[in-house]
C-alpha cells in the first residue's frame, strides 16, 4: 500500500506527495514511515535536487498517525513495552529532525530548503512534520483546518509537536494549540504561527517551490539551532516564564480536576525541556509520551475516543443491507427537539418537511434554524449564502399531506403514548409504504409505541440529546419487530447528519437514561442522607463528569424528574426502589423550585439566570451531618452506580457492544471521559476490585451496588471486560 511517492521537475524541486492508497485521508503508518524517509534521503543525497517540497494528493493533507500503530508497538515489545514506545517515538524525533537539519553542517550551512504545502485539513503527526518543515504554506480554503487536537483522545503532541511548538511561540501562546486541541482556519492559523503563508489552493505548490528556490541558509535555520536563542514569553527560571508556568499549572489543574494525565505530562515535557538544548528536550518529550501511553487511561481514551468511535460511524454494527440514504425526511413536532433536528438535517443537505399543529407553530421552529445560523455568521463560521441554502431546505406545514414524499419520519411531539399513537397514524396514511417510521422518545418503550403503528417492522427508536445541534451521540432503539432496514436508515441518517451512532434493544430508559438516571438519583438522595452538595458536586467534577448530578437535574428541569419518577413507580409498584430520592424532589417541586428555568432549584440562580451557587437554605430542610464521608467514597457511588448499570443492561441484551456502553457513555452524558467509559473503567479497576468496591457500598449503602453476576464471575476468572468481549468489540 503506497503511501508517498517522489517527482522531479526540471526547476530541481522534488516534490514528495502523500497519498495513502485506499483512504480518503492520510494516515501514517509503520510502512508509510519508511517509505518518506526513503524518499527523504534520495532528495538530500541528490545533488540535481535543490530543495524539497511535501505536499498530499487527497482533498486534505493529513488526518494524524495511525492509531493502531501504537498497539502494535506495545504488542510486539513483550516484556517491555515501555521501551518499545520510547524507541519508537525517538524514531519519529529522529525523522522530523533530519527534515529540519535538511543536511546542514555544525555551522547551519549546506542543507537543502523544505516547505510544506498544505492544502486541506492537518492534525497530528501532519502538522507535527509541518513544524519541522523550514516554511508552511496553507490553503486559504475556508473550512480547511490545522492544529494539534491529540490531548483530545488523551494523549498529547509527542513527535515533537510539543517542544518545536512551544519554543517557537512560547509557553503562553501554544496553550490553545496545545492544551485546547484547538483547530483553526487559515487566517487564525497564522496568526498563531502554525503557517507562514496562506495562498489559494491552485497556486498552493507553486508558490512553495518558489520560496525553495529563493531560500538562502539563514531561512532554513531554526531558531534554536542559533545561537543566544530564547524561549518567547521568558524561560521557567525568568521571572515572565515563572508566572506563565505557575499560571499554566493552575489552569490545567483546574480544567483537568487531576484526572486526564495527558494534559500534566504535556506541561511537565515543555517545562523541563525549556531548561535544556533542543535535542535533549525531544528527548524529555518522548519520555512523557511515553509515560502517558502507558497510562491506562490513555489506551482507555484512545480505543473509545477514536478507534471505537469511528468504528461506530463508519457502520460496524449495521445490517447487510443496501444502502438508505435519506432522501428527504419529515419531522413531526417544531418543539427544540424537532427544530433541532430539523436545523442538523437541512446543514446536512437533508430535504426537511417541519410540520406542527399550526403553520405559525412550524415557523417558529424553522426560526430556531436561523438563530443558530445567525450566531454562526456573527462568528463568521457561516455565510450568507449557506444560511439561506440551509433555511431553503426546510419546508413548514400543518398538513400531513406534504409528507407524502418522506423516505424517513422523525416523530418529536410531546411524551404521550396517546399523541404519538395518532400522529403515528396520520402520517402512515400519506407517506410511501417504504418509509420508515422514527420516535424520538427518551423513555417510552418503541415495542409500545409501535403498536400504533400498521408496519412494525418499519417503526423504530431515535433519541436525540438536547441540544441536538451540540450533542453528538444518538441512540437508536430496535423494537421487539423493528427489522433490518429500518436499523439501516436510522444507521445512515445519523452518519448523515455527522453524530455517532449506538444502537440497543427496546427496554425501560434504553440504555443512556438507565445509566444518567441512577447519577442523578445518587446526588439527590446523598442529600437527603445529610452529605454537603458541596461535596457531592466537587466530588463528581473531580472524578470527571462535566458537571455534578444536582446541576443535571437543575438543567432538565425537577419537576421533569418528578414526571419520570412518577411514571416509573406506577410501572414497577413495589419494586420501586426510589423513595429516599422522590422525598427530596418531590419537596423541591413543591416549593416552586424547578430549576434552572424557575431561576430556583438545588442551585441558586441571579437576574439573567446565571448560577449562583447551591441554594444554602436547602440545609433547613436537609441538614448535613457532622461527620461527612470522604472523597473517594462519594466518587465511587457516584461512578459505581452508573457502571452497574451498564453492566446490567449488558446483561439483558439491551447492550449487544461494550464499545457502544463506552463510547455511549461519554458522549450522552459525560462519564468520566479519562476513563474510557464504564466498561474501560472497570477494566482499569480490574474485576476483582470492583467486586470488593462493590460488596463494600451494598453494606453500607443499599443493594442497588449489589454486584451483578457477570462482575462476579470476571472477577472470579480473573477476566476483563475487553479480552472476554474482544471478539464483539474488535469487530467492524
Amino acid at each position: 500500500m503506497t503511501q508517498f511517492t517522489m517527482t522531479r521537475d526540471d526547476d530541481g524541486v522534488a516534490v514528495i506527495t502523500w497519498d495513502l492508497d485506499g483512504k480518503s485521508m492520510n494516515v501514517l503508518t509503520l510502512q508509510g514511515t519508511q517509505e518518506f524517509e526513503a524518499l527523504l534521503e534520495q532528495a538530500l543525497a541528490d545533488d540535481a535536487v535543490k530543495g524539497i517540497v511535501l505536499t498530499s494528493g487527497k482533498s486534505e493533507f493529513a488526518g494524524g498517525m495511525d492509531l493502531n500503530v501504537l498497539a502494535t508497538i506495545r504488542e510486539s515489545s513483550g516484556d517491555n513495552p515501555a521501551q518499545g514506545l520510547f524507541d519508537f517515538t525517538m524514531n519519529a524525533h529522529r525523522l522530523l529532525r533530519r527534515i529540519e537539519r535538511a543536511g546542514m553542517d555544525d555551522k547551519n550551512k549546506g542543507g537543502k530548503p523544505i516547505a510544506c504545502a498544505i492544502n486541506g485539513t492537518c492534525a497530528g503527526i501532519g502538522t507535527e512534520m509541518a513544524l519541522a518543515c523550514h516554511r508552511r504554506f496553507m490553503t486559504d480554503r475556508e473550512k480547511a483546518r490545522i492544529g494539534l487536537p491529540e490531548i483530545l483522545l488523551g494523549i498529547f503532541p509527542g513527535a515533537g509537536g510539543t517542544t518545536r511548538y512551544s519554543r517557537m511561540v512560547g509557553a503562553m501562546a501554544a496553550a490553545p494549540v496545545l492544551l485546547e486541541g484547538k483547530m483553526l482556519a487559515p487566517r487564525a492559523a497564522r496568526s498563531a504561527q502554525l503557517v507562514d503563508e496562506i495562498v489559494p489552493a491552485a497556486d498552493l505548490v507553486a508558490r512553495a517551490k518558489d520560496w525553495v528556490l529563493s531560500a538562502t541558509d539563514a531561512d532554513i535555520v531554526k531558531p534554536w539551532d542559533q545561537k543566544g536563542w530564547k524561549m518567547p514569553g521568558g524561560a521557567p527560571y525568568h521571572p515572565a516564564g515563572y508566572m506563565t508556568f505557575v499560571g499554566a499549572s493552575a489552569m490545567i489543574n483546574g480544567k483537568t480536576k487531576g484526572v486526564y494525565p495527558a494534559a500534566r505530562a504535556l506541561l511537565s515535557a515543555i517545562y523541563e525541556g525549556a531548561l535544556v538544548p533542543f535535542d535533549t528536550a525531544l528527548r524529555i518529550e518522548a519520555r512523557w509520551f511515553v509515560n502517558v501511553l502507558m497510562d491506562p487511561s490513555s489506551s482507555a481514551m484512545i480505543r473509545s475516543l477514536f478507534l471505537s468511535k469511528q468504528a461506530l460511524e463508519k457502520g460496524a454494527n449495521r445490517p447487510a443491507v443496501g444502502d438508505e440514504t435519506v432522501k428527504k425526511v419529515g419531522i413531526l413536532g417544531a418543539g427544540m427537539m424537532g427544530a433541532g433536528i430539523a436545523h442538523v438535517s437541512a446543514s446536512a443537505g437533508i430535504d426537511v418537511v417541519l410540520l406542527d399543529q399550526s403553520a405559525d407553530a412550524a415557523e417558529k421552529g424553522k426560526a430556531y434554524s436561523a438563530g443558530i445560523l445567525d450566531k454562526g455568521i456573527r462568528r463568521k463560521k457561516v455565510t450568507e449564502d449557506k444560511k439561506a441554502a440551509v433555511l431553503a431546505r426546510i419546508a413548514t406545514t400543518s398538513d400531513y399531506g406534504d409528507l407524502a414524499g418522506c423516505d424517513l419520519i422523525v416523530e418529536a411531539v410531546f411524551e404521550d403514548p396517546a399523541i404519538k399513537a395518532r400522529v403515528t397514524g396520520l402520517t402512515e396514511a400519506v407517506i410511501p409504504d417504504t418509509a420508515i417510521f422514527a420516535t424520538n422518545t427518551s423513555t417510552l418503550p418503541i415495542t409500545e409505541l409501535a403498536g400504533a403503528s400498521q408496519r412494525p417492522e418499519q417503526f423504530i427508536g431515535i433519541h436525540f440529546f438536547s441540544p441536538v445541534d451540540r450533542m453528538m451521540l444518538v441512540e437508536i432503539i430496535k423494537g421487539a419487530k423493528t427489522g433490518d432496514r429500518a436499523v439501516a436508515k436510522a444507521l445512515d441518517f445519523v452518519r448523515q447528519i455527522r453524530k455517532t451512532p449506538i444502537v440497543v434493544n427496546d427496554a425501560r430508559f434504553f440504555y443512556a437514561n438507565r445509566c444518567i438516571i441512577p447519577y442523578i438519583n445518587e446526588g439527590i438522595r446523598m442529600v437527603g442522607e445529610g452529605v454537603n452538595p458541596v461535596l457531592i458536586e466537587h466530588a463528581a467534577q473531580m472524578a470527571g463528569f462535566p458537571v455534578g448530578p444536582l446541576q443535571v437535574v437543575d438543567e432538565t428541569s425537577i419537576d421533569l424528574g418528578v414526571k419520570i419518577a412518577k411514571a416509573t413507580r406506577a410501572a414497577m409498584g413495589d419494586d420501586y426502589p426510589d423513595g429516599a430520592v422522590d422525598d427530596v424532589i418531590f419537596w423541591m417541586a413543591d416549593q416552586g423550585r424547578l430549576g434552572r428555568k424557575t431561576g430556583a432549584g438545588f442551585y441558586a440562580y441571579d437576574d439573567k439566570g446565571k448560577r449562583a451557587g447551591l441554594w444554602p437554605d436547602l440545609a433547613d430542610t436537609y441538614p448535613q451531618k457532622a461527620e461527612q464521608p470522604d472523597l473517594t467514597t462519594v466518587q465511587h457511588r457516584l461512578m459505581m452506580v452508573q457502571a452497574l448499570e451498564a453492566v446490567r443492561a449488558l446483561e439483558d441484551g439491551v447492550l449487544t457492544d461494550i464499545r457502544e456502553g463506552d463510547v455511549g457513555a461519554i458522549l450522552g452524558w459525560g462519564f468520566a471521559p479519562w476513563s474510557g467509559g464504564p466498561f474501560s473503567w472497570l477494566d482499569i479497576l480490574g474485576a476483582a476490585r470492583a467486586v470488593e468496591i462493590c460488596d463494600g457500598l451494598a453494606a453500607g449503602h443499599g443493594d442497588r451496588f449489589a454486584a451483578p453476576a457477570l462482575l462476579r464471575e470476571m472477577a472470579a476468572a480473573g477476566d476483563s471486560f475487553y479480552t472476554r468481549f474482544a471478539p464483539m468489540a474488535d469487530a467492524a
